[in-house]
């Protein structure tokens, strides 16, 4: 077993792609002069994320693109021996006719190593996005990994799921924004700051995984976003994070080693009782 530095980035992307790979090249050179090993990018990396989460305007979507398309090419050159999470877009055409998906894809030099499209849509993204259907864990060159994106943390079932998949890393990708029912007048007063933080650390601690949190920052259309990006341990202890603003957090662990302490005398995955968690009256 050994150590390796993982890094949670905070930073705003826009619409704008060729600004978004020189922004991501720059980031990644800062991350490999920290000597990491796993990447985690915000949500809509490339090509931002919605401006409006109650009426999306469909003219103004994220730009759609695939696997296969220049942005995530040059993406998988610039990552080399690093893994590197990012999301984005994805277009898939089914029928004759485009499916939008909000995506993310974990990728190196090698090429992608593995993908998750978005399950739970907050408010009106359904009217933009079509939803994922399952969590999967993959293997990397950093262990077995899972990802979510944002909304995907809120439900304890989903990391659950990537737990039980063999995953020891989870990386959550995020374009989180803070309230946009109940405003705060401070970033870390604001209700959904609260959570994002809260999520975090229950979901590692619960499942005894590292958890590897990005975010967007900044402000599109009406939404402004909360940052916070971190790494938290198995325990639920915050090991690296950023403020509000941009940054890279960097935190140097075992994982599995970490993980095996973590579960030593209490395993939580071993000590689930899933035939105790039925509601009554309903078939199982």
């Amino acid at each position: 077993m050994s150590k390796v530095r993982i890094g949670a980035v905070a930073a705003h992307f826009g619409r704008d792609l060729p600004r978004a790979v020189a922004k991501l090249e720059g980031i990644v050179e800062d991350a490999r002069r920290n000597d990491v090993r796993l990447l985690v990018l915000p949500d809509a990396t490339l090509g931002g994320y919605l401006s409006d989460l109650r009426h999306p305007d469909p003219h103004a979507l994220p730009p759609a693109l695939d696997e296969s398309s220049f942005e995530m090419g040059r993406v998988i050159a610039m990552a080399g021996e690093m893994v590197v999470c990012l999301g984005y877009a994805e277009e898939v055409v089914v029928e004759g006719r485009a499916r939008l998906y909000n995506s993310a894809v974990c990728l190196s030099g090698d090429g992608v190593l593995g993908r998750h499209r978005k399950v739970h849509q907050p408010a009106g993204e359904s009217l933009a996005y079509a939803a994922g259907t399952r969590f999967e864990a993959f293997d990397t060159p950093v262990g077995r990994l899972g990802m979510l994106i944002d909304y995907d943390k809120t439900f304890p079932e989903a990391a659950r799921t990537l737990a039980l998949d063999g995953a020891s890393v989870i990386a959550c990708l995020s374009a989180w924004p803070a309230s946009i029912t109940d405003r705060a007048s401070r970033l870390p007063q604001d209700r959904q700051s609260r959570l994002f933080d809260l999520y975090d650390q229950a979901r590692a601690a619960e499942n005894q995984v590292v958890w590897v949190s990005s975010n967007q920052t900044g402000v599109m259309g009406g939404l402004r976003f909360l940052g916070q990006a971190k790494v938290v341990g198995p325990g639920g202890e915050i090991l690296a994070r950023t403020t509000s603003k941009g940054g890279l957090a960097v935190a140097e662990i075992d994982v599995e080693a970490e993980i095996a302490r973590s579960r030593r005398v209490l395993h939580h995955l071993k000590e689930l009782t899933p035939t105790a968690y039925q509601i009554p009256g309903r078939p199982e």
